[in-house]
């Protein structure tokens, strides 16, 4: 069946998936209410508006037990504890009378909301901390019925729900499904048919676990997870905005990401590395390029306001350093205090004064001075620096000269040497107006200066890397701004983390005189990667379950606050960022925890009974089927077509874009390498693509991938009909079918029915069946005698049609 067919009558809406959750919380109405995972989403959602910790309209707030048993307008508090049926909130909210029913505007409470705030207050309306600022708790896992199913302590923690609602899981996928899964979710890439033919007949009881331990070995491994990372930290190679330039050398940012993964290094010494790589005890090449991190986000060469922009830069480093290491919305508190987590604005101002010594990515015209970095060796540093030391003394004499000569000329060609004509002038000119002493000197000032440029030549290139290369060691103080107002300053703030973690203001002292950065992100580095930060374990966690299971334990992965959507398994979640503690920090160990489970194992097989009680699979009662991410569906293209360079590593690439996108620029064409040497060269990885923020390849953006001006969490994931467009028509899949055909011709079987089971056989890493040999043959003679294609173009569209198959584009 063609590409969106199969899929699209089993897609559920967002809508339909909240609505299912609901539905699932009223289901469990004979436990006990919990405050954190069913009340406080409800009064977030449906009361916070009129009556939350920034509105408390008639003196009302339901923000705490305090505010919500006190005294309001009428006399009386809206909740009684212990006494749902005489609390004027459940009257309200259930009232048959539009006049007095809350809210009142928008839809009313459902039945199973209401019932789920009144057995709350019935048992005490208890308000508990939320779950994520609380320390990580020390959990065992549970005790299943089924003890043979689980083949780790990750399974009993899933079977143990499933069990407590009568849940059965899936049975176990077979093994060229598992093959397929393993590769795509471990690098990316689709396995060849002969790969998944040595997994299917290797008979060792521990052929599973060598498959996975091969792949997690594989360098392709870094190429595949660094995209999830680049994602969260809002990686592009230009600047945005309207001529949205050229970031030099951020490639080897994303080469150090692809490098620490394949290297499984620990996951806090990357974080430390990246926040503060320059401030270590011992910086590496490695912990330099590493802070390009502060260089990635987009930059306005021409402001309005300059201390606008400067401070939306700062912005942009507070909120993806607190949603991508955090999993918080510190941000929101930039204006006034966070509308819903305990975030005061202070604590914003605080985190703005850690990263206070970071310079602006530059000023038009100059950003190599704060964004790249020389990590030339030392001795060749120093011959540089030299020999440019003496060029510039040198043009700044050989100027003084020339301005001397320049005085003593007629008006007319002084102004001529004020326009694009003064180096003509000089040329003509300048002989004529010097004496024969500075003539003389003038003459020899150009030799040397000519030598100077030999010798500077002659040098090995400098080795620059986007870094953080310039700081302010000594900042300016930090001020609460008004309204986020940086030309209204208010109160000063010193540097501190958000006062939910319940930590002691750090103590940072003056830098030296002779320092080159303030010292103050190290300190945060040092903090966020502590083995007892609450959340930083936890974030992680969940972002690699999140890209082995296709969502989060926490699906809001950057927004592990109280708008955030609740973990479905807090105990697992707690559990899993232990562990990776425990296994300092390797994150490759985690990975293959969970793809050696028997939760990842699990089939995707329908069960109406299992859907109905858990329609959303929160519990994981199956493996969710998933589309191919955008770089997967491009990869395995290239990949089936014989196309594909596994070259990994180096300067990004350009793949060719036709006339009409590179016409969405208002210079058609610039910054992107259109020849066709380049275009030959793009056959690599996606994860290579030069990512310029104006223009993302159609093959990557028709499949979701994601806006990155912003830290991204979890990609969109659709059905859309841009995508069936882009399959069937567009220039890159068009040339991958024949390329496809071509490599059929070449090495499969010389009859017409050999080449097709041939093509079949790459594309969907199996042995086709009769029927689909049948149709196909079918499909070519249908092209040939209804569309007088000949034998060859028809072949080709065969080959397009097997790229368009549903079992090509998504992954059971």
């Amino acid at each position: 069946m063609l590409f969106g067919m199969k899929v699209a009558s089993i897609r559920l809406s967002p809508a339909f998936l909240l609505l299912s959750a609901s539905l699932c919380v009223a289901a469990q109405a004979d436990d006990a209410v919990s405050y954190q995972r069913e009340v406080a989403p409800i009064l977030t959602k449906r009361c916070y508006a009129c009556h939350g910790p920034d509105q408390a309209e008639s003196s009302l707030a339901l923000d705490s037990f305090a505010n919500a048993t006190a005294e309001t307008d009428s006399g009386e508090p809206a909740i009684l504890p212990g006494d749902a049926d005489g609390s004027e909130l459940i009257r309200r909210i259930a009232s048959d009378e539009e006049w007095e029913r809350m809210p009142p505007e928008g839809e009313p409470l459902t039945a199973d909301e209401i019932a789920i705030l009144r057995k709350w207050i019935d048992s005490g309306a208890k308000y508990e901390k939320h779950w994520a600022f609380e320390p990580l708790q020390d959990v065992e896992p549970p005790a299943v019925e089924d003890a043979a199913w689980a083949r780790n302590d990750i399974d009993r923690f899933v079977l143990a729900k499933l069990e407590a609602k009568g849940l059965a899981p899936a049975p176990e996928a077979d093994r060229r499904t598992l093959a397929r899964r393993l590769y795509y979710d471990l690098i990316g890439l689709p396995p060849t048919p002969a790969e998944v033919e040595a997994f299917v007949r290797d008979d060792r009881p521990d052929a599973y676990e060598r498959l996975v331990d091969a792949l997690l070995a594989s360098p392709h491994h870094g190429e595949k997870w660094a995209r999830h990372w680049l994602d969260v930290v809002r990686y592009g190679e230009t600047n945005s905005f309207e001529r949205d330039g050229a970031k030099p050398n951020a490639w080897k940012y994303r080469d150090y990401v692809i490098q620490s993964l394949n290297d499984d290094k620990p996951y806090d010494q990357f974080i430390r590395e990246q926040l503060a790589g320059d401030e270590l005890e011992s910086p590496t090449k490695d912990s330099i390029i590493a802070t390009g991190y502060y260089r990635l986000g987009i930059w306005d060469d021409e402001p309005a306001d300059k201390l606008q922009a400067k401070y939306d830069e700062i912005d942009n480093l507070v909120s993806t350093t607190s949603q991508g290491f955090l999993g918080l919305t510190v941000g929101c508190a930039r204006c006034h205090d966070h509308k819903i987590d305990p975030i005061p604005q202070t604590d914003y101002y605080g985190m703005v004064a850690l990263f206070a010594d970071v310079k602006p990515y530059g000023v038009r015209g100059d950003e190599e001075t704060n964004s790249q970095w020389d990590l030339s060796p030392p001795d060749l540093k120093q011959r540089r620096d030299g020999l440019l030391g003496q060029r510039r003394a040198m043009l700044e004499e050989t100027e003084t000269l020339e301005q001397q000569a320049i005085a003593r000329m007629s008006g007319r060609d002084q102004r001529r040497t004020e326009t694009s004509k003064r180096e003509q002038v000089l040329k003509e000119k300048l002989a004529e107006h010097q004496t024969e002493a500075e003539r003389s000197r003038y003459l020899d000032l150009q030799n040397q200066i000519a030598d100077l440029n030999r010798q500077l030549d002659a040098l090995p290139a400098a080795d620059l890397a986007l870094a953080l290369a310039s700081c302010e060691p000594h900042p300016e103080t930090t001020h609460v701004m008004l309204r986020g107002n940086p030309h209204v300053p208010g109160d000063e703030v010193t540097p501190r983390f958000p006062e939910i973690f319940e930590e002691a203001e750090p103590t940072i002292g003056h830098a030296p005189d002779h320092a080159r950065s303030a010292g103050r992100r190290r300190v945060l580095a040092d903090w966020i990667a502590s083995p007892e930060n609450r959340l930083t374990g936890r974030v992680i966690a969940n972002r690699v379950w999140q890209h082995h299971f296709g969502r989060g334990i926490v699906r809001s992965a950057n927004n592990f606050g109280q708008l955030g959507t609740p973990p479905t398994h807090p105990e697992l979640l707690d559990w899993l960022a232990g562990w990776l503690v425990e296994h300092e920090w390797r994150l490759k160990p985690l990975h293959r925890l969970i793809v050696t489970s028997s939760a990842y194992r699990m089939s995707s097989a329908p069960n109406a009974a299992a859907a109905a009680i858990d329609p959303a699979n929160d519990l994981f009662w199956r493996f969710d089927l998933r589309r191919l991410t955008a770089e997967e569906v491009r990869d395995s293209a290239l990949a089936v077509s014989g196309e594909l360079k596994l070259l990994v590593g180096g300067p990004s690439v350009y793949p060719k874009l036709s006339d009409e996108v590179l016409h969405t620029q208002s210079v058609p064409g610039l910054g992107w390498d259109t020849t066709p040497t380049a275009a030959e060269a793009a056959k690599r990885r996606s994860v290579y693509i030069h990512i310029k923020r104006s223009l993302i390849p159609p093959e990557l953006a028709n499949f979701d991938f994601p806006e990155t001006d912003n830290s991204c969490e979890a990609r969109f994931n659709t059905v859309q009909a841009a995508q069936a467009l882009s399959l069937m028509h567009g220039g890159f899949l068009q040339e991958q079918a024949q390329a496809l055909a071509t490599r059929a011709v070449a090495e499969g079987p010389a009859d017409r029915q050999g080449r097709v089971k041939y093509a079949l056989r790459l594309v969907l890493q199996r042995e086709p069946d009769a029927e689909m040999v049948s149709d196909s043959l079918q499909l070519i003679d249908r092209y040939q005698t209804g569309h007088g294609l000949s034998a060859d173009a028809a072949f080709d569209q065969f080959c397009l049609m097997a790229m368009n198959l549903s079992e090509f584009v998504y992954l059971d």
